[in-house]
């Protein structure tokens, strides 16, 4: 919700990347929001808690060690139901909006961060930031409150 160092635009999740070339293999950003629906920034939060992004058809997942999630845990997208021995279970999926207006993980009271520091992309207008999971009481809201915004 704070536009930080972009006060036109602010952040937005994004997956790594250029149209056409999107890295879906790598952890989600934060990146300058894009004006418009661009299909690698649009995130829908579905009735089942997971933040869906249309374009990959997959879902926003904690990169936790079996059931273990961890400050500092970065996010990716990953098929939304997985199944077999290292998938990633549900409870890595589902985020709920806290009273303080922060993506929660569950009951883990690990919330969604932006990292502290931005650079640019391959473009000087735009901006990056790192997006992890971090202890919600102890990050300020600054960097961890969101909002969906319809397109």
């Amino acid at each position: 919700m704070d536009r930080l160092d972009r006060a036109n635009d602010g952040y937005c999740f994004d997956v790594q990347g250029v149209r056409g070339h999107f890295r879906a293999d790598k952890p989600l950003v934060a990146h300058n929001c894009k004006e418009g629906a661009a299909p690698d920034g649009l995130v829908k939060h579905n009735k089942d808690n997971m933040l869906f992004f249309p374009a990959f058809n997959q879902c926003v997942t904690a990169m936790g060690t079996g059931t273990t999630v961890l400050p500092g845990t970065s996010l990716m997208l990953k098929p939304c139901v997985e199944h077999g021995v290292f998938a990633s279970p549900s409870m890595q999926k589902q985020f709920t909006f806290n009273h303080n207006k922060q993506l929660e993980l569950g009951d883990s009271n690990l919330c969604v961060v932006v990292g502290n520091r931005s650079a640019q992309t391959l473009s000087s207008r735009d901006r990056w930031r790192t997006l992890f999971l971090d202890d919600c009481d102890k990050i300020s809201l600054e960097r961890s409150q969101w909002e969906l915004i319809a397109p």
